[in-house]
């Protein structure tokens, strides 16, 4: 018979039944970018649902003046939809996810980049509703409270982010969100961009990769209470995978991150794996990322 979860009304089914990877995209990103990785995990025969965090995905704001030709003084002072967002609201909207899915068998909660904050909050808030926790080259903080914090510590200083202030539109105070032009025809901007986030693929995935992001991302999410707790979230397994081409969280940084939680919870360790892409090359390696994720579902 099945056992009947406290924090849903629907019963789990046989724990011996086959997870359900929910995937949480990271900054400026959505639900679109998992899909090369979902294909590969449905041929494995395994279910995915991909989150679109509040704001994102087809409820993401493109202004008119982000479109073609572009009127960047107007992008400037544009409200943004974004700038209410907060990390619990990401977080609450994955709980939601997490009690719809888990009547179906166990889950498998995967963050990428920035979304390691909103799974982490996850892990905190329904630890009893969730298998395992995966980040891949994401932010799992312990000892400070949120990546801005981990930003200015000397395993952050390999990454190439510094010269992309120039992508900047607006002022993130008044508008209460980072906004990045990812639609920027400067030639230096976009070399180094890519070397930044995918220096690993081609010109024409690069930018194929721009074309799904979004320009604003909420400065509350990046700047709110990240830190994962030993008594909830500290009891869940869970996995990272190391990147380490990464030069937007530079592989130093995963690494610090790795052992501030493995010091949290001794008897509870990461379970690591490691490839050698950029920050969002892993996309372009979805049957390695899909192997991966295959094996854990068999643990």
């Amino acid at each position: 018979m099945a056992s009947v979860c406290p924090d849903s009304a629907h019963p789990r089914q046989a724990r011996d039944a086959g997870p359900t990877f929910v995937l949480v995209h990271g900054s400026g990103s959505s639900s679109f970018m998992w899909a090369p990785i979902q294909r590969e995990l449905a041929l494995l025969g395994h279910r995915s649902f991909a989150v679109d965090l509040p704001g994102h995905g087809f409820d993401a704001q493109y202004p008119v003046a982000y479109q073609a030709p572009q009127d960047l003084d107007a992008l400037a002072v544009e409200p943004s939809t974004l700038a209410k967002v907060t990390l619990r609201d990401n977080v609450d909207a994955v709980v939601d996810v997490v009690r719809r899915v888990v009547r179906y068998g166990p889950v498998v909660l995967v963050g990428a980049s920035l979304g390691g904050t909103t799974i982490t909050g996850v892990g905190n808030t329904v630890p009893d509703l969730v298998d395992r926790l995966v980040y891949i080259s994401a932010w799992s903080c312990v000892q400070h409270s949120n990546p801005v914090e981990y930003m200015r510590e000397p395993e952050f200083g390999a990454n190439l982010l510094g010269p992309l202030y120039a992508l900047n539109v607006g002022d993130p105070a008044e508008l209460g969100v980072g906004r990045a032009n990812y639609r920027t025809a400067d030639p230096a901007l976009l070399a180094a961009l890519k070397a930044a986030v995918m220096a690993d693929g081609t010109d024409e995935q690069f930018r194929a990769f721009l074309n799904i992001l979004q320009p604003d991302e909420s400065l509350s999410v990046m700047t709110g209470d990240a830190r994962g707790h030993a008594a909830t979230w500290g009891t869940i397994a869970r996995t990272y995978i190391r990147l380490t081409g990464d030069r937007s969280l530079p592989v130093a940084m995963q690494d610090r991150l790795i052992a501030e939680a493995d010091a949290l919870t001794p008897d509870n360790p990461f379970d690591v794996h490691t490839l050698d892409t950029s920050h969002a090359g892993f996309l372009l390696r979805p049957a390695q990322v899909a192997g991966i994720l295959d094996r854990l579902a068999v643990r």
